[in-house]
């Protein structure tokens, strides 16, 4: 069984430079593009991107809307189809526009992967996230031990989280030097801390 196209990994080897260095994508983000494009490839049986069909990209929405999580069981949420077939839509858009690939596909092609208006609707839908009130989160610290140091801590670390509201990527990479206790303020400074935008998850 075919598990690699040669001239498939190439040409993606170029794609994931240029999500590097032109985009300036991040780790994660371009991780989801080679997740994405290898589900692709295993529903095309690796064949070489030169020889796409929309029937290909029609095929593969279709096998994708029936997989299921396999934590879960269910079938893949529509935001998680929407980002998918997204990622693999881009590439071959990109693709349309490459030496060796120009002559074989229009940039119209990368069209097929778009899920149907009432999906995408539903998948662009913002929720809000829940999460526990003030009062339970103050209620927590009050009840959390206190007798060691790392008990001490880890309690420091909630109470901290609660008055910045910051993310935990960006607490993970805070210093002291962003602690202004003068002032009374934490600076998320993009320079060191991990402030990243929040983006909704998919499920």
């Amino acid at each position: 069984m075919t598990t690699h196209n040669a001239n498939n990994e190439r040409i993606k080897r170029r794609y994931f430079a240029y999500l590097k260095e032109a985009k300036r994508h991040s780790e994660p983000t371009m991780d989801a593009v080679a997740k994405a494009l290898d589900r692709f490839e295993i529903d095309t049986k690796h064949r070489d991107f030169k020889k796409f069909h929309s029937e290909q990209a029609i095929a593969f929405k279709r096998h994708l809307a029936e997989q299921r999580n396999q934590q879960t069981g269910e079938k893949l949420s529509k935001t998680t189809l929407h980002a998918t077939l997204a990622n693999v839509k881009n590439f071959f858009h990109w693709l349309a526009g490459q030496p060796g690939y120009k002559s074989r596909l229009q940039y119209s092609d990368a069209d097929y992967f778009n899920l149907s208006d009432k999906d995408r609707r539903i998948a662009m839908a913002r929720r809000e996230p829940s999460g526990p009130t003030l009062e339970q989160v103050k209620h927590l610290i009050a009840k959390m031990p206190i007798d060691s140091e790392i008990e001490r801590r880890n309690r420091a670390l909630i109470a901290f989280t609660l008055l910045t509201g910051a993310r935990d990527s960006a607490i993970a990479s805070m210093k002291l030097k962003h602690v202004d206790l003068l002032a009374g303020c934490v600076n998320q400074d993009a320079r060191g801390v991990h402030a990243a935008r929040w983006r909704q998850p998919p499920s």
